[in-house]
């Protein structure tokens, strides 16, 4: 007996079809029933779904911007987004000059350092003092870099003054201090759900001893085993004048790319940091002139 092909109402077609109204329906941005009207309306006047979402007012521009970024796997977040910081550009902004910068930025890593035939895979964001933007330059990177379809790991190792927890609206109680003292596990690193492919190790409560602990074999120990389970690893730091903390931990990363402000660095600053980096057997992959 010949079987009847499935029928479906307008609103389960959506949803089959993983189109545009599905994806909004599905981000809480469409109803079921103005999805029905849409449809409805594109029939009628044989216009495309978002159009005749557009012109009955039923959806915007940005909520077509999302669901093509979700059609195309690639992460983009609304600006009313309550989850993630504005500080994180890359995931709103993919359009914006500052944007395009880090893409080029990260097209250079991706040639001359996460190459296929050096196989690093991590990446100590350094620079001299504080304001320099290490911290955001480490967190729109990583975004970047997913975006790419690489399996991203950021780690806050600033443990005197983390940030990268409260940008991604994550807990801080778990991270790198309660890992290097043996007090967690892996459960430290948690996924970003809006970010897919990004992972974020925060810094943890704060110890007495970060510089030791930073010290110990089990920093190195889990930047190995890290690299095992990510494609790239970028590592926040804290600025290297006021303690020696970034220093150990570009010392044991793969690399480390040096970041200069504009009007703001000072030329001997950088010198020095460079010296130190160099006789702590670090490896400078480059430097970033910091405009933001």
């Amino acid at each position: 007996m010949k079987s009847e092909p499935a029928k479906y109402t307008p609103s389960e077609r959506i949803v089959k079809d993983a189109s545009i109204g599905a994806i909004l329906i599905e981000a809480g941005r469409l109803t079921p029933a103005d999805a029905k009207r849409i449809l409805q309306k594109q029939a009628e006047q044989n216009m495309l779904f978002g159009t005749a979402g557009i012109t009955l007012g039923l959806i915007s521009d940005d909520d077509i911007r999302f669901a093509l970024h979700r059609q195309f796997d690639y992460p983009c977040l609304s600006p009313q987004s309550p989850n993630i910081s504005p500080v994180l550009v890359a995931a709103f902004s993919p359009t914006s000059p500052q944007v395009e910068a880090l893409r080029a930025l990260r097209s250079q890593l991706t040639l001359c350092w996460f190459s296929d035939e050096t196989q690093p895979k991590s990446l100590a964001i350094i620079s001299p003092e504080h304001g320099d933007g290490r911290s955001w330059l480490a967190a729109n990177l990583a975004v970047v870099f997913s975006q790419l379809g690489q399996k991203t790991l950021l780690i806050d190792t600033n443990m005197r003054n983390p940030r990268l927890h409260r940008w991604f609206e994550l807990g801080n109680r778990l991270g790198l201090s309660t890992m290097l003292s043996n007090r967690s596990g892996p459960e430290s690193i948690q996924s970003v759900p809006d970010l897919k492919g990004l992972s974020i190790l925060p810094a943890g409560a704060e110890p007495p001893n970060p510089q030791e602990l930073l010290a110990r074999p089990a920093f190195a120990t889990l930047l190995q085993q890290s690299a095992k389970a990510f494609d790239v690893i970028l590592i926040d730091t804290p600025p290297s004048s006021h303690c020696a903390d970034g220093q150990m931990v570009a010392a044991r990363a793969d690399g480390a790319l040096l970041v200069a402000r504009k009007h703001q660095s000072a030329v001997q600053s950088l010198q020095r940091l460079g010296d130190a980096m160099h006789q702590a057997g670090a490896v400078i992959v480059g430097a970033v002139l910091n405009e933001h």
